[in-house]
Parts: C-alpha cells; sequence; structure tokens
C-alpha cells in the first residue's frame, strides 16, 4: 500500500541512543525531563507532539545548539556509534556526520541558490571536480533547485527554500538530517514532494532522518517509529503501525479515533514547536 507506514529495520545497528535527558533554560525553565530515543542506521523517526512539547528543543540538544537559546542538557546521555556527543559544538557534530535544518529555513536571502548550497560544503572542501559531482547530486535530488541556481534565495518559494535547506544540509555528507518542522507554511503537494524526497534518499542513500513535525500522519506514513512528547516528557513511542492503531493518540492529537482516521490525508497536530 502506498501509505503505509516503513517497515521497521529491526536489525540495524544504532547510530544515535538518546538516554534520559533533561534540558532547561537559563531562567531554570524544564524544557525536555527523561526524553530517550533511538535511531538505528537508515531509519527515518519521526518526533511528534503539540505546540510546546520540546520537540526543538531536543532536536537542538543533539545538535548542539542547545546553548544558541540559553538552554543546557544537565542529565541524561547523547551517544552517536557509542560516543558521547553530549556538549561538543555545532560545528565538531557536524563534522562526525550529525546536520540540523532549523524550522524557518534560514537560507542566506542575498545569496543565490547555488551560493547557499556551496555554504554547506566548507567542512569537507572538496576538490573542484567533486564539488561539481555532489553539486549534481543535489540537484538531481531538487531539480527545482537546478532551474534556479542564479536565483537569489530570498526570491524563491518557502517550498524551494525548505528544499534549498535540506540540500545545503546533505552537501555536508551527513550520516543524519535533524528536521525541524519540514512541513510548516508549504502547501500540501509541496510537502508530498518534499516527504517523497526525504523518504527517497533514506531508501537510496541510507541517510537517517530524525523529522520534528506538526503534520502527525503524514510523518507516520513515512517513518518506522516514532516518540511522542507532551510537556517535555515521553508520553508515547513504538513504531509507526503500532502508533496509528492507538485509539488514545488519535484522540488527543491526530483529531479523532483511529478506526475514523482517513489512511490518505494528513491531519495536523494543534500546534508545532
Amino acid at each position: 500500500m502506498a501509505n503505509a507506514p516503513l517497515a521497521p529495520r529491526t536489525q540495524a545497528a544504532t547510530l544515535l541512543d538518546v538516554s534520559g535527558i533533561e534540558a532547561v533554560y537559563a531562567s531554570a525553565i524544564l524544557a525536555v525531563a527523561d526524553v530517550s530515543l533511538r535511531i538505528g542506521d537508515g531509519e527515518i523517526v519521526a518526533l511528534l507532539g503539540a505546540n510546546g512539547a520540546g520537540k526543538s528543543t531536543v532536536l537542538k540538544a543533539i545538535s548542539g545548539l542547545a546553548a544558541a537559546d540559553r538552554a543546557s542538557v544537565r542529565r541524561g546521555h547523547i551517544r552517536l556509534r557509542g560516543e558521547d556527543i553530549l556538549g561538543l559544538p555545532a560545528n565538531k557534530l557536524t563534522g562526525r556526520g550529525i546536520v540540523h535544518v532549523l524550522e524557518g529555513r534560514h537560507v542566506f536571502p542575498h545569496l543565490s541558490v547555488e551560493e547557499n548550497l556551496l555554504s554547506g560544503a566548507f567542512l569537507h572542501r572538496p576538490g573542484r571536480r567533486r564539488l561539481a559531482e555532489d553539486l549534481d547530486e543535489i540537484y538531481g535530488w531538487f531539480p527545482r533547485l537546478k532551474e534556479k541556481r542564479r536565483v537569489q534565495a530570498g526570491l524563491t518559494s518557502g517550498g524551494e527554500q525548505q528544499m534549498l535547506a535540506i540540500g545545503r544540509a546533505l552537501l555536508t555528507r551527513p550520516r543524519l538530517v535533524l528536521l525541524d518542522e519540514p512541513s510548516m507554511g508549504l502547501a500540501p503537494l509541496i510537502v508530498q514532494e518534499i516527504f517523497r524526497i526525504i523518504t527517497r534518499l533514506n531508501r537510496e542513500k541510507g541517510v537517517s532522518f530524525l523529522l520534528a513535525e506538526q503534520n502527525a500522519a503524514l510523518s507516520l506514513r513515512h517513518a518506522s517509529s516514532a516518540v511522542v512528547l507532551e510537556s517535555g516528557r515521553v508520553v508515547a513511542s513504538g513504531t509507526s503501525a503500532e502508533l496509528l492503531q492507538r485509539g488514545d493518540l488519535h484522540r488527543l492529537y491526530l483529531g479523532g479515533a483511529a478506526d475514523d482516521a482517513p489512511a490518505a490525508s494528513p491531519l495536523p497536530f494543534n500546534g508545532v514547536s
């Protein structure tokens, strides 16, 4: 079935292990408490929850960007292939294969599309030939970007900017991409196109993804497993197939009973975080 969630890859080695993290802001406000999740090699995991649930904080804790929001992780562990990476700065984590696509896209508006993409290659500094090959590959995934490669990024559409942000992240040659609200503010057809590309990148290139998304039903159809947050705590986790069958989650987060939820229509949460 086209809309069935991806089957979990039960034999995949652990890529990222987040165990019992607790994050607070400078004002001592508790953002997340005792959050744990696991991402296997080549797996898509969804991080779900209503507005303010703590999804963005979890992503920033993993990517080393929490400090930029005056937040700190004061408890727990974050391990990449067994290495404790908690506390490493974002640039070091990018070098280890973790890249974070922030909510809101954050392209450089006065640079061209291609200049934006090239900024993603600064860590690896590939030779001219390899860089051209990498760019061609990105343009293969995102033909719209090739059409607009000389256009200032700020003059492109929201969907094109989201594709640009993902393409720029891919030029870092990541093992794991953290995507924060990739569907926000985009037309449904563009959202479907972006999620199709995410799924292809996962299946054909083996890139792992952690998706923090407001569109829960759509995320569950593309992810193999998911973690649901409420007020900074994990309230449910499991395979996408298991979570889609839970009536209580549909009532609280998906807008209806499990038996009544249409398989093909995305059902948004009440907000984003």
